[in-house]
C-alpha cells in the first residue's frame, strides 16, 4: 500500500493506521482552528460541514509542501443538537463538556480527507452516535480526575477505548471513528489508488 503522510499530531491516529498497516509519517498541521470555526459558525455551517472543512484545510496545507504524496487530514467534533462541541484545552472546559452531555445523545462526526499537490482528491465523513448515562456533578468531577491531561486533550473528553466507555449506555458506531479515523475507508481507498 502506498505511504502517506498524516497532517496530524494525534498519536491516536498515527496508532490505529499502524494497526491497519497503513504507512504514515507524521507532519501536523500548523492552522489555527479557532477562527476558521468561527467563521464557519458565522455561517450557519452544521458540525458536520465543519469537520470536513477542517479536515481538508489541514490536508490541503500539508500537501502544498509535498509534492505528489498523499496527504491525509482528519478532524472530530461533538454535534450536541446542531451545537458544534470543540476539544477543551483545559479542566474547567473538560467539566462543562461533560455537564452538557451528561443524560443526552449526541453525534460525534469524524471526516477524512486526502490530499495531493495541495488539493483535495477524496474525502469521507462518518458519524457515530453515543447516549450519555446520567451523572451527578462529583462523579463527572471523580471520572475527570481520573482522566490524563494527554487524554483529556486528545479524545474530546473521554477516551472510549478506555475508561470513558463506562460514561455511556449506547454506543452506536465504528470505534475508529469515534477515536477520530474511519480507517477502514481510508483503506479502502488507498488499495484502490494504487
Amino acid at each position: 500500500m502506498v505511504e502517506i503522510i498524516l497532517a496530524s499530531r494525534s498519536k491516536v491516529r498515527k496508532e490505529i493506521l499502524d494497526k491497519h498497516n497503513i504507512k504514515a509519517k507524521v507532519e501536523p498541521s500548523t492552522i489555527d482552528e479557532e477562527p476558521i470555526k468561527q467563521s464557519l459558525l458565522k455561517e450557519n455551517a452544521s458540525p458536520k460541514i465543519i469537520s470536513k472543512n477542517l479536515a481538508e484545510i489541514k490536508a490541503s496545507r500539508v500537501s502544498q509542501k509535498n509534492f505528489n504524496t498523499l496527504v491525509l487530514g482528519a478532524d472530530s467534533v461533538i454535534d450536541l443538537n446542531g451545537e458544534l462541541i470543540s476539544k477543551p484545552n483545559n479542566r474547567e472546559k473538560a467539566l462543562i463538556i461533560l455537564k452538557k452531555l451528561n443524560g443526552k445523545m449526541h453525534r460525534l462526526i469524524s471526516s477524512v480527507c486526502i490530499s495531493k499537490n495541495g488539493s483535495m482528491i477524496w474525502n469521507y465523513t462518518d458519524v457515530a452516535k453515543l447516549t450519555m448515562k446520567s451523572f451527578s456533578n462529583k462523579e463527572l468531577e471523580d471520572y475527570l480526575n481520573k482522566i490524563s491531561d494527554e487524554a483529556l486533550y486528545s479524545y474530546n473528553v473521554y477516551q472510549i477505548e478506555g475508561v470513558g466507555r463506562s460514561l455511556f449506555s449506547k454506543i452506536q458506531g465504528d470505534e475508529n471513528t469515534i477515536m477520530g479515523l474511519p480507517v477502514n475507508k481510508i483503506r479502502d481507498y488507498l488499495k484502490n489508488y494504487e
